[in-house]
């Protein structure tokens, strides 16, 4: 369970000091979030977008936090100029 909060940390840590990119980073940024939080799905053993909200056990719940931190953090990247 801990290889989606090291792998986010890592991804978000590299793409927030990178925020000189505008919508195109935005878009590699989200890229890079999603194949995170289908990684994390993968190893608690489930498929992204097919566990429902109320019946989603802890590691699933952790993923889909880490996703959010991750998307929150592509935001900077948005809101960054566009080469």
């Amino acid at each position: 369970m801990r290889f989606h909060t090291i792998a986010a940390t890592a991804v978000v840590g590299l793409l927030v000091g990178t925020a000189a990119a505008g919508p195109i980073g935005y878009g590699i940024c989200q890229t890079g979030c999603a194949a995170i939080v289908v990684a994390c799905y993968s190893a608690a053993g489930f498929t992204f977008g097919t566990v429902l909200a109320a019946a989603a056990p802890p590691a699933i719940l952790a993923c889909n936090s880490a996703y959010g931190t991750c998307q929150a953090a592509c935001a900077v990247v948005l809101l960054g100029p566009t080469p």
